[in-house]
């Protein structure tokens, strides 16, 4: 008899173990967070979440008309390689009046970015190094260094 209640004594303890198992694959499971927004393809990133939040940025600042795209062309300033193209966001406002472009050459946004602005549908004469101190990259600050850049231009608000 002692030995018949040492078996039932151990099958509940088994089925504990059981249940538990379960419950920490549960537990695992909720851990488990999605991926950072800077983890996805490099194009989906700029396309889905830069270019909308970085409009509203924009928008936010007082420039209702402003035309954003991202497009795959040669750097258009004087002295670079025309032929070989370069993943870019292009931003225009005030009918062509104002734009600038960010290069992202390694087509990453953890990679080399490179800015350049013109005014009244002049080609940018200058390129200039974009974020190169980050050592980390995500889409708030590459939204707000870009702001603070077109704020340099004294394009967005009057100092």
């Amino acid at each position: 008899m002692a030995e018949e209640n040492n078996k039932d004594k151990a099958k509940p303890a088994a089925d504990k173990k059981e249940t538990a198992k379960p419950a920490a694959k549960a537990a695992k499971a909720k851990k488990e967070k999605p991926p950072k927004l800077e983890d996805k393809p490099f194009s989906e990133f700029i396309q889905e979440h830069y270019l909308p939040t970085l409009k509203e940025a924009i928008k936010a600042e007082g420039i209702e008309d402003v035309d954003l795209s991202f497009v795959q062309q040669g750097v258009p300033i004087e002295g670079a390689n025309q032929n070989e193209p370069c993943w870019q966001v292009v931003g225009k406002w005030q009918g062509g009046d104002r734009s600038f472009n960010i290069y992202f050459p390694e087509g990453d946004i953890k990679g080399q970015k490179a800015f350049s602005y013109a005014t009244y549908g002049n080609t940018p004469s200058t390129l200039e190094s974009f974020m190169i101190d980050e050592r980390r990259v995500n889409l708030e600050l590459l939204v707000m260094y870009t702001i603070q850049r077109l704020n340099a231009q004294k394009w967005l608000a009057r100092n």
